[in-house]
């Protein structure tokens, strides 16, 4: 009797137990992970989800498959936008404004008029997702100069711009120009950003390869923008400058016309903000927001050679680019534009870019990452990541390893209180 009255307060024990268990389990497997959703901005020649290259290779994952799909199908609302391969950053952030709220891309009549191209690019008749404001604020993941995209993107959207607000007629100013949505994003994480441009430019440029880099990107852009493929691999979003076509349209600036309008307006491009003298403006320009959350993720490929005082390249070091990592890992000297001392400390990289430039940008206040006391207004630098500047999206990367580092980092960033 006292063995079968044990017992039966045993199973209803149990039976507790998975009453008020159940419920609350399905409802955590119903809804989102998220209740911001994470938008994912690729960098210098890259591309976005809705480009045709990324279903056979997509930018964020690689080698390693789908990211986004992989995030989503954890339960996380992601979205690949897709911006100019070569703009500048001030472009891809008006490009990336249009395609979060559904509007006509505005670069606006001052920048328009001081780098002589068109004001006004293509219409997006949808945005990226429904919803975006205040209420539904948004985590931005910026990969190498899309860090550098996502910094001008929060400074424009926050504090907007004076001289676009002088120059623009009343009733035609671009929402994003206006400032004042402060609470319309979360978080901002940058990966292998060139925050301080990169010492490999002192090596590159006495030999002319940048400007050769500059040549051959435009001529390139120009044949496969207009021609050949029409956009429909990759769109290059340069019909500002006539050097690519609107989906759908073609372009009635002479192609020539706009490789030579495009060459000569050089300092509007993502190239020209990744040197030392176009990276010092860009610092100067934007400043950090005190009330968003800042992540920054350097990722290392090299290792010290004691006899040589050099760093080397890993043995796991993508050999494409391998050979940057050696000549940045030996450099030494001083930026003649703001003064920055190259020193040894300088020497390790993630084969394109400074492990110390990749950690904060040069006048923002920074802390090193502490989970337990993370503050808003910082740059909060993450510990250093082995691999090189394509191991961050998952290029030749071990593909647990990926996708181990963006669920934490989702989870992550999915903790932070929202702003009110």
């Amino acid at each position: 009797m006292k063995l079968r009255r044990m017992l039966s307060l045993f199973l209803a024990a149990v039976m507790f137990s998975l009453v008020f268990s159940i419920p609350a389990n399905a409802a955590d497997a119903s809804r989102p992970l998220n209740d911001a959703p994470f938008v994912f901005v690729h960098g210098y020649n890259g591309w976005g989800g809705a480009e045709g290259i990324d279903s056979a290779l997509p930018y964020w994952g690689a080698t390693t498959g789908n990211l986004m799909q992989y995030l989503q199908e954890n339960g996380y609302e992601t979205y690949s936008a897709s911006v100019g391969p070569i703009n500048s950053a001030w472009d891809r952030a008006c490009e990336l404004y249009a395609q979060l709220t559904g509007t006509t891309v505005d670069y606006g009549a001052a920048h328009a008029a001081a780098h002589n191209h068109a004001r006004f690019g293509r219409t997006y008749d949808k945005p990226l997702f429904e919803g975006w404001s205040a209420e539904k604020q948004i985590h931005l993941i910026g990969h190498s100069f899309g860090g550098t995209t996502v910094r001008m993107f929060v400074q424009l959207l926050t504090a907007g711009d004076e001289a676009e607000r002088a120059a623009t007629p009343a009733g035609e100013l671009s929402g994003l120009f206006t400032g004042g949505k402060d609470g319309w994003v979360r978080s901002v994480t940058t990966l292998c950003a060139p925050h301080q441009s990169s010492s490999v430019y002192y090596f590159l440029n006495p030999l002319g390869l940048i400007t050769l880099t500059s040549v051959l990107s435009l001529l390139y852009i120009g044949v496969m923008g207009r021609s050949l493929l029409n956009g429909r691999a990759v769109d290059f979003h340069m019909e500002q400058f006539g050097l690519s076509n609107v989906p759908g349209e073609g372009s009635t600036v002479p192609l020539f016309k706009a490789l030579r309008n495009t060459y000569e307006n050089f300092d509007d491009s993502c190239i020209y903000d990744l040197t030392p003298e176009g990276n010092e403006k860009l610092n100067r320009y934007v400043s950090i927001n005190p009330d968003l959350y800042y992540f920054s993720y350097a990722f290392c490929a090299t290792r010290e050679a004691p006899l040589l005082h050099t760093q080397i390249p890993i043995l796991s070091a993508n050999p494409v680019i391998a050979p940057m990592a050696a000549i940045i890992g030996m450099m030494q000297m001083t930026d003649p534009y703001n003064g920055t001392v190259y020193d040894k400390s300088w020497q390790p990289n993630d084969c394109m870019v400074n492990v110390e430039s990749a950690r904060h940008p040069k006048y923002e206040p920074y802390t090193e990452y502490d989970a337990g006391d993370v503050e808003p207004g910082v740059w909060n630098v993450m510990p250093v990541q082995q691999g090189d500047h394509g191991t961050a999206i998952g290029l030749l990367a071990d593909k647990e390893q990926t996708h181990t580092f963006y669920i934490e980092l989702c989870e992550m960033l999915n903790a932070l209180p929202a702003k009110q």
